[in-house]
This record gives C-alpha cells, structure tokens and sequence, in this order.
C-alpha cells in the first residue's frame, strides 16, 4: 500500500481503500477478498460493516492506517479473517472465536435446523435433555439454547480452553445459566446411570489423516488439528459416538451428527453394524451436500415429536 500522504497524492478514504485491498488480496488468491477487506477495515475503524459505505468518502488517519496494514498482513499469510477479528457470525448470533477452537461453518447451520426440527417450541413446562459433544465455540449448543429456552443443556469438550470459550459464547448470548459444561473425552464422563438425553448432537473430526495436508492454508495452518483429524479414514470418532450414544439416549431418542460431503454410504455401514437405531436419515446442507446424519434409539415410541 503505498504512502498517499508523503506521495503528495490524494489520502486514502473508505472507498479507496476498500478497492485496493480487495484488488491485492485477489493477487493472493483468497476466496473472497471484497468481504474480507469490508471485515478488516470495519475491525481496524472499529464500526459495522454497513458503516463503510455511510463513511465511504471518509479519509483515514495513519493510525487507522497502520492498523489496517497489519490486519492486511495477517490475512495475506492465510490466517482466518474470524481469527484476525476474533469473532464469528452464526445462526445471527455472535461468537467469539480462538485458536482454540473451529471457526463455526454456515454448513453446521444444518444441524441446527434438524435438531430444533425435533423440539418444536412448546410451553414453559417442556424440559428435554439435550448434549453436545466436543462443543468448541459453543455455536451448536449456545443457538439451541437461544431457540429452546426451556430445554436442559449439557456440554463438553476434551479442551478445556474450549470450555472456556463456549461459555464465554454462552454467557454472551444470555443462556449460560442454561448450559452445564464439563471438560471429557466423548461419553468417558457421561453415567449411564445419570442424565439419559433426548437429544445429542456433535460435530466431530471427521477429515481423513491422510487429507490433512491438502486442505487450504486457512484451515490446515491456524485450525486446532484435534478438532479436524477423524483418523485413518476420517470415522474413528463417529464410529465410537454411534456406538456409544445409544446407552446415554432415552428410548426414541435422536443423535445428529455432522458429517464429511462424501462419508455418507460409509456412516451408514457404520450404523448397520449396531442395531440400536431405526434406519438413519441423511440431510444437505444449502450446498446440497449431505452433512447431517439423524439416528433413532429404536423404540415403540419416540419422546420428542
């Protein structure tokens, strides 16, 4: 970028400025380099997005300037814009976001459909039991609970640093009385003598070992490994959640799971090996690729409808 102001040519305004950025990160081929340059400059001015077109003719000084340089730095090195600002939009919620943890994907956005679809809003009275596994941000736990007041919520994660993040999320969303969190690996501290869920939902590592390395920078290099990696062929962890969700769930009860685009015939070799549920359902994300799998503890009767 150069110096307009000792060049002794016009200073840098919103507009100007946006049409640079967004040319340069073009030049580094970033996937969409106009929103992340709107992101960025709004972060560095400290105002919404919307903001830059109401100040579009506005100059900037050279501590925003300097600001907005090193944010432009960081991105052409591939770091998450959501890492740079630290924050995230979903669900029309906003969540804080850290090394620590995935950046919430608009894909997981399914999920969340699916799950409300089975706790449709209900009187005050109506308590059902619900678990997140490896809960991250929070983003999945923290719209549910936003959406379903009502509802008791339990979530964990093997990070505690994760914890910490999601209930952060939580609290900053107004439902952190509502989310009980505990720090386990899988269902290691789930008593099957204790809480049995109408609910579970996870969106766990399900990318092969192997793919690790040809996923893009942004994901690869700044994306907590331990929440990516599913093993040898991408299902060690959804095999062990299937097969031991169905003792924590009540008798009709449901679990969601995320999944890869093209793990769908694999999950579901995976579920006819265990009979514990009805046949599985499969939904698309609004890229029309499969991402959720919905399974039923088989039962004469379903508890959530």
């Amino acid at each position: 970028m150069p110096n307009d102001a000792k060049s002794g040519l016009p200073p840098w305004t919103v507009l100007k400025i946006l049409q640079w950025t967004t040319a340069y990160f073009k030049q580094h081929d970033l996937d969409t380099p106009r929103i992340d340059a709107e992101i960025l400059l709004a972060h560095a001015l400290r105002c919404q997005r919307i903001d830059l077109y109401l100040r579009h003719d506005q100059p900037l000084n050279e501590a925003e300037l300097a600001d907005f340089k090193l944010l432009i730095k960081r991105r052409i090195q591939k770091e998450p814009v959501a890492y740079i600002v630290g924050f995230k939009e979903f669900w029309s919620l906003r969540f804080n976001v850290t090394a620590g943890v995935l950046i919430p994907r608009p894909d997981t956005e399914c999920l969340v459909e699916k799950a409300l679809s089975l706790l449709p809003a209900r009187d005050n009275s109506a308590q059902a039991n619900i678990l997140e596994l490896g809960v991250g941000s929070g983003a999945i736990i923290v719209a549910l609970a936003h959406e379903r007041p009502t509802c008791r919520y339990w979530a964990s994660d093997i990070s505690w640093a994760a914890i910490q993040t999601a209930r952060q999320n939580a609290n900053l969303n107004r439902v952190g009385q509502s989310i009980n969190f505990f720090v386990t690996n899988w269902f290691e501290a789930v008593s099957c003598n204790c809480i049995q869920f109408d609910l579970i939902v996870t969106n766990p590592p399900y990318i092969a070992s192997n793919d690790i390395a040809g996923l893009s920078p942004d994901i690869r290099d700044f994306e907590p490994l331990r929440a990516l990696d599913g093993g040898p062929d991408g299902l060690k962890e959804i095999r062990l959640i299937v097969h031991q969700a169905y003792k924590h769930l009540k008798p009709g009860g449901w679990l969601l799971i995320e999944i890869g685009f093209d793990q769908r015939e694999a999950v579901q070799e995976i579920i006819q090996q265990f009979d514990g549920y009805n046949r599985p359902e499969f939904h698309r994300d609004l890229g029309g690729q499969d991402r959720v799998a919905m399974l039923q503890r088989n039962s004469e009767y379903r508890l959530i409808s």
